[in-house]
């Protein structure tokens, strides 16, 4: 067979195929990557630091960052530094990021009074400005940590559950209100099912994120059983005077596009001592939070004394989120 000799000058025959090359995004990188669950864990460092980057090239620096656990303090000093200067950048606010641990001899805990909550979302609102949500989105209510569920009286079916009520008329008769956020479940199925262990429980009871090393699979969205993770679309759009400068690493820093977040109890807050910024605003004190390994804390006081109802308990999440219902 005699070969056929290609002319690239010659218009009428074949062209030649010239390489085309694109920069190495995280989304590009994910299409080509083929993770075995043999070789998860061997290409988590060569995945999680692509997420920062919309497009452009990928910094060795990143492509070499360890696991949150194995960061030296300077290691981490030196990403949260880069983390406010990328913030100061792109929305002109610098913010102080932190990065609290957790406190020995504490297991946070979290009680809701259905009988005092009135559905007014105040809870939602202080959430938003507290955690550096994106501000972009046509429906605050589908990235919200926390959503509020307005239910018939006498029933407890979330089929029947309303997210989307008209906040201006609560309450409403013959309806009652259950706010629902992250559970921050004792037997997560969110961490066991995240191929490069991006997520995972703090010592405290937090179940927390790396964002630096998500990558977006949304895997533990859908092990969820109560709907309490966020995923990122869009790259945040939030207005300067709106962000707030308190972040922390593991909790209310701005998020990139194409990961997943979550409630984490404001822990920038509550590590210090401080509550959730969810029970501050609470008009009607239906929020009870504290220790539940201090014996005289109020969390064990409603554990103890009040009927405790536990969300979908048969999955066997064993969560630190409880209802009551206390007059």
């Amino acid at each position: 067979m005699t070969a056929m000799n290609h002319d690239p000058q010659n218009e009428t025959g074949p062209r030649a195929l010239e390489p085309v090359y694109e920069p190495w995004t995280r989304r590009s990188f994910l299409k080509g990557a083929a993770v075995g669950l043999a070789g998860a864990a061997g290409v988590a460092a060569a995945l999680h630091p692509l997420l920062a980057l919309e497009e452009g090239e990928v910094a060795l620096a990143d492509l070499l960052q360890k696991h949150y656990r194995q960061l030296t303090p300077e290691d981490l000093r030196r990403i949260m530094d880069s983390l406010e200067a990328q913030c100061e950048r792109e929305h002109g606010v610098r913010p102080a990021i932190r990065d609290p641990r957790p406190l020995d001899g504490v297991e946070f805990g979290y009680a809701l009074n259905l009988a005092r909550c009135i559905g007014c979302r105040r809870c939602v609102e202080a959430c938003r400005q507290e955690n550096n949500p994106s501000r972009d989105d046509e429906d605050d209510i589908e990235m919200a940590y926390i959503r509020v569920l307005e239910m018939n009286q006498g029933a407890i079916n979330l089929e029947t559950s309303n997210v989307y009520y008209d906040a201006e008329t609560v309450p409403r008769e013959g309806k009652y209100y259950m706010p629902a956020q992250c559970h921050q479940c004792r037997q997560a199925p969110c961490t066991k099912v995240c191929p490069v262990r991006a997520t995972w429980q703090e010592p405290d009871g937090l179940v927390v994120i790396d964002y630096n090393w998500c990558i977006g699979c949304r895997y533990c969205m859908a092990a969820c059983p109560y709907d309490a993770r966020r995923f990122n679309y869009r790259k945040p759009a939030i207005p300067p005077d709106a962000i707030n400068p308190d972040q922390s690493y593991l909790s209310n820093r701005i998020r990139p596009k194409g990961v997943v977040d979550k409630c984490t109890f404001c822990l920038h807050r509550t590590r210090a001592g401080k509550y959730p910024a969810c029970l501050e605003v609470c008009p009607t004190g239906a929020r009870v939070f504290g220790n539940l390994r201090d014996p005289g804390s109020e969390i064990r006081y409603v554990l103890e004394h009040k009927r405790v109802y536990i969300l979908k308990e048969e999955v066997g999440t064993a969560p630190r989120f409880y209802y009551f219902f206390d007059r």
